[in-house]
């Protein structure tokens, strides 16, 4: 027989022992990161959960900022449409009280009572300067049309004109423009 043959029949080998150690070595480090992956598959499985939801919860929010958007710009224009309403309504009031201003002042100083029918025999009536002799179909609204003049001014300069019973030929004394 060989040395060699007989050496290695007759010592221990240590290398199938320690091939031994190091797979059940392997083994439980196999184990072991099995169970870390399991672990962080669990983990992400919950992260992906959480960040679904951040998504979800970031759509609503948009939805929320455009609806608030949407609710500024209504409320923007119907600020706008109150404003523009007060306005004419000042104008409107503002006008009011200068023909009310008007009429009180032609009430203060009544205008002379003047003959509301011709004379028979006399030939056409014609109007004085700052006058309008009454045709037929005439109404206080055409002649305050015509002379350019507010109906309200046109009745506070005539408070003794019967405006529902005006008469052809009639003078009406016009307001100053």
């Amino acid at each position: 027989m060989d040395t060699i043959s007989q050496e290695s029949n007759s010592s221990f080998s240590y290398l199938p022992v320690l091939a031994l150690i190091v797979g059940l070595i392997a083994g439980v480090l196999g184990g072991v990161a099995l169970a870390k992956v399991s672990n962080v598959s669990k983990e992400l499985g919950s992260q992906s959960a959480l960040a679904a939801r951040v998504d979800d919860l970031e759509t609503e929010l948009r939805k929320t900022v455009t609806a608030s958007e949407q609710a500024t710009n209504r409320i923007n224009k119907v600020a706008g449409d109150t404003n523009t309403a007060f306005k004419q309504f000042s104008d409107a009031f503002t006008e009011l009280r200068t023909d009310v201003a008007a009429v009180k002042e032609a009430a203060a100083n009544p205008a002379p009572v003047q003959n509301a029918a011709p004379a028979k025999n006399a030939g056409p009536a014609v109007a004085a300067p700052g006058e309008y002799m009454v045709k037929g179909g005439d109404t206080g609204s055409k002649i305050a049309r015509d002379a350019g003049v507010s109906l309200s001014a046109l009745m506070a300069v005539n408070p003794n004109v019967n405006w529902n019973r005006l008469a052809v030929g009639q003078a009406i004394k016009l307001p100053q423009k």
